[in-house]
């Protein structure tokens, strides 16, 4: 039964520290108690745990233009996250997981700002029947936790950007996400602001619960702990590293000649290659599939694979467009 409730409110903008920070609030979540954390991430797109980053988003436009790709722990789809968005995370004992009163907060907060939210199906807000706000949820034995996003003022142009993949022919294991119909909230109330929608989420949380919140403290061994999480968030090995082997071709045509090149790619990195071409050096095909099997499938690994290959920069922008 939930006797007490606490908020937590991130001041970073970093993907990697709010993940970890996440997952640490999870971890030490008290029995009794829901805590509503608060976030925000800068110019970021997230994908779900048993989502294939390539199949879901632009890596390289996103990263050449200053962005980040994160993974969390949940499922469900990607999700294009910028400073006119405002992220929440639900966090209790799965005993008293309650995802009803959970998302009865989030309506009670749009509502008391004027906007007509409604549930649509287990994991979107929407309203005028165009969504502003999707969830995902993630259950670790005695605790578990309900997250998504509330879109206030996003740039559609960038989401649109980052979360179309290439044309490109990819065939991906994974799980896709499913596109939908958006609206952000200031078209529907033009005076909302996110620190107003914090303002109202808090004061909602307190209400469909009965109960006065608290803020959660962090101590130095807490900081700690999420410095050490941060570093798993962070790393190639959980952005881009998972098992979720997928095939890649790709073809073009150059002054020199056509090429074809067909890749297996798993946990990142490219397993086999076979390279079809009609280039009048016979050697070539078969030293680009030497220079790119074991390769990491990355920009920069592939840049450096490629430095001693014939036509390496023209095999390099075929394969940048796929990435």
């Amino acid at each position: 039964m939930i006797d007490r409730l606490a908020t937590y409110e991130s001041g970073s903008f970093d993907p990697f520290l709010n993940l970890a920070m996440e997952q640490h609030l999870l971890e030490t979540a008290a029995g009794g108690c829901c805590l509503l954390y608060l976030w925000q991430n800068e110019n970021t797109v997230v994908i779900g745990k048993n989502q294939n980053p390539w199949a879901e988003c632009r890596v390289s436009l996103l990263e050449e233009e200053g962005g980040r790709l994160a993974r969390r722990l949940s499922g469900g789809g990607a999700v294009f996250h910028d400073l006119g968005n405002l992220n929440f995370t639900f966090l209790v004992p799965t005993g008293d997981y309650d995802l009803q009163k959970q998302q009865r907060v989030l309506m009670t907060a749009c509502r008391s700002l004027g906007i007509p939210a409604e549930l649509s199906g287990r994991n979107d807000l929407t309203a005028d029947g165009r969504k502003f706000s999707g969830n995902a949820f993630y259950h670790n034995g005695p605790r578990s936790y309900h997250h998504g996003t509330l879109l206030v003022d996003v740039d559609g142009a960038r989401l649109a950007r980052y979360l179309t993949p290439s044309k490109a022919k990819l065939e991906a294991k994974g799980v896709p996400s499913v596109r939908s119909r958006v609206v952000n909230l200031k078209e529907l109330c033009p005076n909302i602001t996110v620190d107003g929608l914090k303002t109202a989420l808090a004061a909602a949380f307190e209400e469909v619960y009965g109960l006065k919140s608290t803020p959660r403290v962090f101590t130095e061994a807490d900081k700690r702990r999420v410095a050490a999480l941060r570093e798993t968030y962070s790393s190639w090995a959980w952005r881009f590293g998972q098992k979720l082997p997928f095939t890649c071709r790709v073809e073009g045509r150059f002054p020199w000649g056509g090429v074809e090149i067909q890749l297996q790619v798993n946990e990142g990195f490219i397993r086999r290659a076979a390279v079809f071409s009609d280039d009048m050096d016979y050697s070539f095909p078969p030293a680009l599939q030497t220079a790119l099997t074991g390769c990491r499938f990355a920009p920069n690994a592939l840049s450096h694979a490629l430095t001693t290959v014939s036509h390496g920069a023209d095999i390099l922008t075929l394969l940048q467009q796929e990435i």
